[in-house]
């Protein structure tokens, strides 16, 4: 194998032909120690981020934290990646694939993915919608019960973390309208200790990662060590189609007209997107400007969309 082609490995390498893409399983990856993910590179990046690919607050929540309550950390970002070790916080960057030099590392990392299960390129493996979430959190740090709607490679880069991931195929640990709200409200959703008899935790150091699957409900939490993470992640044709019904079935909801989950009524799901898609695709330019995206986002999505935006104090 070269360097690309090695960049991500199955731990066991059965899982890339038994597993992947519809259940986790554990992964290794060759990007720890990369200066790109160093704290004074990342200080670097949140200066070349806006406002609303940052979001931080307190590490001290709970797993099934209430969305309404999360406690703040009162710090500029550039001053949260420097304290963090001592700041108590958690913060991702959102997007970072915006920045070239991060985007070639995750396009590089997911070209390994696809040339391990026999394709050429990104666009053959069905690899769409690319980006990347970088995580930074201080020890002791939670992230609560939450589910997303792209697949992800997750890579763990430094300190320790603990990262459990619940089968929901059942729907029994959170149902379509719990997804529903997760994806376009605010993503946390209930917990119940009665969940850990269907979870895995996977026990990740630097060098480890794992594979969860889009919509599979997950929390983290971190050791005794600050910690940097990044999930490289994309949604397939299939994974846009049921997201984009799901923001279709929120806006009818907010005005009386609840909807069933994608794929209860394939006919009208299809009306849905026939709507939607053509007016989406005329807004999307248009979201370059984060004043634009901001009135996007609560057209669409509802007040308080732009919840995780703040305009902290600068440390004294």
């Amino acid at each position: 194998m070269n360097a690309v082609d090695a960049m991500i490995e199955a731990t066991e390498s059965a899982d890339f032909t038994s597993a992947f893409p519809s259940r986790p399983f554990a992964i290794r990856h060759q990007l720890a120690g990369n200066p790109l993910f160093s704290l004074p590179s990342i200080v670097d990046l949140v200066r070349k981020l806006p406002a609303d690919s940052i979001e931080y607050n307190s590490g001290k929540v709970s797993i099934g934290q209430d969305a309404n309550s999360v406690p703040v950390i009162d710090l500029d970002p550039a001053e949260v990646v420097r304290r963090i070790e001592t700041c108590g916080a958690w913060m991702v960057l959102k997007s970072v694939e915006a920045v070239p030099a991060y985007r070639a590392v995750i396009e590089q990392t997911l070209l390994s993915v696809a040339r391990a299960n026999g394709h050429a390129s990104l666009k053959d493996a069905g690899f769409e919608d690319i980006r990347g979430f970088m995580f930074v959190s201080s020890p002791n740090a939670t992230t609560p019960f939450h589910v997303d709607p792209e697949d992800n490679f997750f890579v763990h880069i430094h300190g320790d973390k603990y990262f459990t991931i619940c089968d929901n195929r059942e729907g029994s640990v959170a149902s379509d309208d719990a997804i529903e709200h997760s994806l376009t409200r605010h993503r946390n959703v209930t917990y119940s200790p009665d969940y850990e008899s269907k979870s895995t935790c996977y026990s990740l150091q630097p060098g480890d990662g794992v594979f969860v699957p889009h919509l599979w409900p997950h929390w983290v939490r971190t050791g005794s060590q600050y910690s940097i993470s990044l999930a490289v992640t994309w949604k397939t044709k299939a994974a846009m189609r049921k997201y984009d019904i799901f923001v279709v079935n929120s806006m009818l909801r907010r005005i009386g007209l609840p909807q069933r989950a994608p794929g209860h009524n394939p006919l009208r799901d299809a009306v849905k997107l026939a709507l939607f898609r053509p007016a989406k695709a005329v807004v999307d330019p248009l979201r370059k400007s984060a004043a634009i995206r901001a009135i996007v986002r609560r057209l669409v999505l509802g007040r308080g969309a732009s919840y995780f935006i703040k305009t902290a104090k600068p440390a004294a």
